[in-house]
């Protein structure tokens, strides 16, 4: 995972890209593999949720989002996501 997050005026904008398969139910089916995508996205700072996204299949391989929210440099920011087969991953990036 790849977060870049800069504030600016008050509003910080992130970027982030996740590295995952995202196999939906219909390529799992031709691979012979089972259905695995990023269902749930958080981005919290200080605690706080400032950006929550349920997600589907529709998301390509190795997804990537942009979001902005009201804070302010110097703080940092967590992203996590959870997949179907219940894998977590987060990681922390300092807003600039």
């Amino acid at each position: 995972m790849r977060i870049k997050a800069k504030a600016a005026d008050g509003v910080v904008s992130v970027k982030a890209a996740f590295k995952h398969p995202m196999l939906s139910y219909d390529i799992a089916k031709k691979k012979g593999k089972e259905a695995n995508f990023i269902v749930y996205i958080t981005g919290k700072v200080d605690g706080k949720t400032v950006y929550e996204a349920s997600t589907s299949q529709f998301l390509s391989k190795n997804p990537f989002i942009k979001f902005k929210f009201k804070g302010e440099a110097g703080k940092e920011l967590e992203l996590s996501w959870v997949d179907l087969s219940g894998k977590t991953k987060s990681k922390k990036a300092k807003i600039k």
